[in-house]
């Protein structure tokens, strides 16, 4: 399904919830839309599912204009935060219930593939142990898979999910993600997936949109969108922890970071004197290599997460954060070095546009 959003705005009374954008979703790939809460991915996805219809702009399906088409006529999945299932059904008949729909208008399917359809899926998601009970006898998490899995058994050719994993424990979550990525590669699905989470819109791969307030503000293939963020706004959406931000200026050899040293960074001529560098967490480092500009501070807070250790830094150039990889102990208001590869920063201009980026170091 080539599903195009051209000129597409939606405002509900004096509230604007998408400011115009042009959008055309990758036909049988992984799209995410990435963004935090009231960035307007929910308003987006259902107005692409035609629960809602914009009050601006043209929707338009394999070229075919969709605009005033309610959803019950279009073959869409939608799987929500909240879970949704029919409380009536058993858990194997909640999941087989698209199936059921699918023989009777599109291919007849015989009930000992409608019971391998649906138990293949369930055990993909990790729910077969329950396929005989009703949703109500199930945690909210599980609730959450047999909403999942029914709209996998569905097929239809775009299926949107809005923060499916949100509502579940953090391993799990993780373990679906990669089930999720493995089942969306070997069907045939447009697939639409709303996350606030970069990370989640890393492992999805695909292809990413980055949201903000109702603006579209940057789509491409996930790496380069992470990699060459074309706006210091992209740049905040697109990094968890947040990406450090100081303040800087031109300088003959480079940039001049405010009240700190320089950093040997080709500008474009185009250059204003104002910038802005920025520096992932995971670019700073407390072992020194050749070339590394350092930075001197004090430890605010040290906190473990997972098996990385976040450095909260207070130095010269501002407050920093670093992700440290293993678990590290720091004790708060010691003394910290933080060096950094001046070829690991971004720099922006005064409009918050993109001028330098980091090189990418490809696989072959």
């Amino acid at each position: 399904m080539q599903l195009v959003l051209d000129q597409v705005a939606q405002k509900v009374g004096a509230v604007q919830h998408l400011y115009p954008l042009d959008l055309a979703l990758h036909p049988g790939a992984v799209n995410v839309l990435l963004g935090a809460t009231q960035a307007g991915k929910t308003s987006l996805m259902r107005v692409m599912a035609g629960l809602d219809r914009p009050s601006a702009g043209r929707v338009s399906v394999d070229g075919v204009d969709v605009t005033g088409m309610p959803v019950r006529q279009r073959n869409v999945a939608m799987v929500y935060q909240q879970f949704i299932n029919y409380p009536s059904m058993s858990v194997a008949e909640n999941i087989a219930s698209p199936l059921r729909l699918r023989g009777a208008n599109l291919q007849k399917m015989d009930r000992a593939a409608i019971d391998a359809r649906v138990r293949q899926l369930a055990r993909k998601l990790h729910i077969e142990p329950f396929l005989a009970r009703l949703p109500a006898e199930l945690s909210g998490g599980q609730q959450q898979r047999v909403a999942l899995a029914r709209a996998l058994a569905k097929e239809a050719p775009l299926m949107l999910l809005d923060e499916p994993l949100v509502n579940l424990d953090y391993k799990l979550r993780e373990e679906l993600r990669e089930e999720l990525t493995q089942l969306f590669a070997a069907g045939d699905s447009t697939v639409v997936y709303a996350t606030t989470e970069p990370g989640e819109a890393l492992l999805l791969g695909g292809w990413t949109a980055v949201l903000d307030a109702g603006e579209l503000l940057q789509h491409g293939p996930t790496a380069e969108v992470f990699h060459a963020p074309k706006s210091l706004r992209v740049a905040r959406a697109f990094s968890d922890p947040p990406m450090n931000l100081i303040a800087a200026e031109a300088a003959s050899l480079g940039v001049m970071l405010n009240a700190g040293p320089s950093l040997q960074v080709p500008l474009p001529a185009a250059a204003t004197r104002s910038l802005t560098v920025g520096v992932r967490a995971g670019a700073l480092r407390v072992q020194p290599r050749p070339g590394d500009v350092a930075l001197a501070g004090t430890v605010e807070l040290a906190e473990i997460a997972g098996s990385d250790t976040f450095v909260h830094a207070s130095t010269a150039v501002g407050e920093l954060v670093a992700q440290l990889t293993g678990v590290h102990d720091f004790e708060l208001g010691m003394p910290i070095t933080l060096h950094l590869d001046p070829a690991q920063a971004y720099v922006f201009g005064a409009d918050g546009a993109l001028l330098v980026a980091p090189e990418r170091t490809r696989r072959r």
